[in-house]
């Protein structure tokens, strides 16, 4: 509120608020606000994609041959594809296979990239989970207000490129996503890894001392409070609920 108005820089923001009410003839007040920088806490890898790719392929070369003796002569290769560090970088977020993979998938497809996509997927080497644990830096802060303007949602989605962070498809799961929070009232975190040990720890005191399982066995207590607990966990986990769509 001490801050300088940003469309008045002679006014305080608490001033305005202080006019508004005035005007209004209703207090007001500013209660929270919270505030996303995209990706903050990630470690964003930036890097010349072009000195990686020529990188890689010299640290991939296999040795030159022994020069062949003056007798023996062999067959001219054909003209080597030219492939670019546009195209490998297209097809490695396309596909989300290692980079010499996509060069080598794109010299063998004489650098068409849909066959390129296909060779890949049909090696196996195409499969999300070869994403999982790339890091996800780029993405949306979205915003859902539900109608009445009485309850918001603000969330961040991370994803790898800015290209997909501008797609429908990325943008509309983020939509989707957002409202989804604002329709599960129990949900604290993203995930269960998420949920604080002493939470766990104190709900497992709770869960040890109600009466009905004080007549139980002290290892079927222990299995029937770790269903329980995890019951609960799932509760207060956004991945865990049921889609809203």
């Amino acid at each position: 509120l001490e801050q300088p108005f940003i469309k008045d820089q002679d006014k305080t923001v608490g001033e305005v608020v202080k006019e508004a009410v005035a005007s209004i003839g209703e207090n007001i007040k500013v209660r929270r606000f919270e505030r996303f920088n995209l990706g903050e806490g990630l470690e964003k890898k930036e890097e010349d994609f072009a000195a990686e790719v020529a990188k890689a392929s010299e640290a991939a070369a296999p040795a030159p041959p022994p020069a062949p003796a003056p007798e023996e002569k062999e067959e001219e290769a054909g003209p080597a594809v030219a492939v670019s560090a546009k195209d490998v970088k297209q097809l490695r977020e396309a596909t989300g296979c290692g980079m010499m993979d996509c060069k080598k998938a794109l010299k063998e497809c004489g650098g068409d990239m849909e066959a390129a996509a296909t060779f890949l997927r049909q090696k196996g080497l195409a499969k999300a989970d070869k994403k999982a644990g790339r890091i996800a830096a780029e993405g949306v802060v979205t915003s859902y207000i539900h109608a009445g303007a009485r309850l918001g949602v603000l969330l961040e989605m991370n994803c790898e490129t800015d290209f997909v962070a501008r797609g429908e498809v990325f943008q509309a799961l983020a939509a989707d996503i957002a409202m989804q929070v604002a329709a599960c009232q129990d949900v604290t975190v993203v995930s269960t890894e998420d949920v604080p040990a002493d939470f766990i720890a104190k709900e497992k005191e709770i869960e040890m001392g109600k009466e009905d399982l004080q007549s139980k066995p002290e290892n079927i207590r222990e299995k029937m409070v770790e269903g329980r607990i995890a019951k609960r966990l799932k509760e207060l986990a956004l991945l865990e609920q049921p889609f809203i769509k």
